[in-house]
């Protein structure tokens, strides 16, 4: 659980209950929130993926990088956003994405 915290406070992820040492995490980003547990039952499962607004997608993925993280670069695509993917320290996929219209 640790090194998915210190990821998702990198993202900019407000933690609002747990942390580093926790076996349940809430973050807030926004309006939305992420909640994040420690379970052996869902290792190795993919789980769908969350999607994330954010104003300036360009802006957000320099901010991403220079913390040292690696996400997907940034892709138009033809239903009208401009996203990247990112996949956090256990293996959950996460998309911030961008109105285009």
């Amino acid at each position: 659980m640790a090194g998915s915290v210190v990821f998702y406070q990198k993202l900019g992820f407000h933690l609002i209950r747990g942390g580093r040492h926790s076996s349940f995490s809430s973050f807030r980003f926004g309006e939305a929130f992420v909640n994040l547990a420690t379970a052996s039952s869902y290792e190795g499962k993919w789980w769908g993926r969350v999607i994330f607004r954010v104003n300036d997608i360009d802006a957000y993925h320099r901010s991403l990088t220079e913390t040292g993280l690696n996400p997907d670069q940034p892709t138009d695509a033809p239903w009208g956003e401009r996203f990247f993917h990112l996949v956090d320290p256990d293996g959950h996929e996460l998309s911030f994405a961008q109105l285009l219209l």
